[in-house]
């Protein structure tokens, strides 16, 4: 796969999909930002920035940015799809209409379905699941330019079977390599994605968040919930950070002074990072709660093992969706019920 001479469609420039974008685009590759008409304004008017906590600060004018589909996709080569879990069909038939036969898609979403959703709907065409492990926070609704910042770290990864992709996509900024078992590394990062919703039900920064035990026992709670639904699903989730799934839950239970110790790569984040779910909170957008904490819900019920605490998170954030009021500020002892 040629670099130079591929095109690579963002499909939906939010925040992952212009910072990855944004890291392609200044590497030299070219780099097509199909988005929605209010970032399309933006990356016109003012272009993107885009920074990380590894003290890089770039920016890039003009940005190839269109809200037209036919537009975007009739030449792709590459199409990464970072849409949010509910457009992905909407997606999948915009690239069955307008792309390639011979078009390469890549799922950079979360939650673990959505390469199976775009398979659907894309025949023959390949499609390929991948994992984006870090958190990207967006500046201010008519900030220009666009600023991404990159606010904790990791590998992209990628599910193998189009040669040559992950040298197109691993660049300065955006590291990017493939993986045998991609399922696993998706259910892995879907037990860290539990504390999105904490996040978001808190208000706090995730670091403040994560540092506070009374917000860990309660992520440990649902992940303990999932891991037994897995394990009854017959679902082995890949290691996190190098750490057996199982032994998260010790490790998030252990004292704030303790924890501070043994998770200072866990802890290595930057100040300024949320979660996508806070942010569509504050937006007053539908959240991915479904796709998270619902996922494992579903597992759960199929599985006949008890997700109490899911289940009560879950709800919190339907009423906040509800209210449109953004983050409702909670304690833990809220939260935990």
């Amino acid at each position: 796969m040629a670099n130079a001479e591929k095109t690579i469609v963002i499909a939906g420039a939010g925040s992952i999909g212009c910072y990855v974008g944004g890291c392609l685009a200044l590497a030299g590759r070219k780099v097509v930002f199909l988005a929605r008409p209010r970032i399309a304004e933006a990356l016109l008017g003012g272009g993107l920035r885009v920074t990380d906590l590894d003290g890089r600060d770039r920016s890039i004018k003009p940005v190839s940015v269109t809200a037209e589909p036919a537009a975007a996709l009739a030449n792709a080569d590459v199409v990464l799809v970072t849409v949010k879990n509910g457009a992905t069909e909407e997606m999948a038939a915009l690239i069955a209409a307008h792309a390639s036969s011979d078009v390469v898609v890549v799922s950079l979403q979360n939650g673990v379905g959505n390469a199976d959703r775009l398979r659907a709907g894309l025949g023959s065409r390949p499609v390929l699941a991948g994992m984006v492990p870090f958190n990207v926070v967006q500046s201010a609704e008519g900030d220009l330019p666009l600023h991404m910042h990159r606010a904790s770290d990791g590998k992209v990864m990628i599910e193998e079977g189009a040669a040559g992709l992950a040298g197109l996509l691993d660049v300065e900024g955006l590291a990017v390599e493939t993986h045998a078992d991609i399922k696993a590394v998706q259910w892995g990062k879907l037990l860290i994605n539990l504390n999105n919703a904490l996040v978001a039900l808190s208000g706090l920064p995730l670091a403040s968040e994560l540092a506070d035990r009374r917000w860990r026992l309660i992520l440990a709670g649902q992940i303990d919930e999932a891991l037994a639904a897995m394990k009854a699903s017959y679902i082995a989730p890949a290691r996190i950070g190098g750490l057996r799934p199982g032994l998260l839950p010790k490790l998030l239970r252990l004292p704030d002074w303790l924890f501070r110790l043994v998770a200072r790569r866990m802890l290595a984040i930057d100040p300024q990072a949320r979660s996508s779910m806070w942010d569509d909170l504050q937006r007053g957008r539908p959240t991915e709660i479904g796709e998270l904490q619902g996922t494992v819900l579903s597992l759960a019920e199929k599985a006949g093992t008890p997700a109490p605490l899911l289940k009560r998170v879950i709800a919190l954030v339907r009423q906040a969706e509800r209210e449109k009021r953004g983050s409702p500020g909670l304690t833990p002892e809220a939260v935990a019920g």
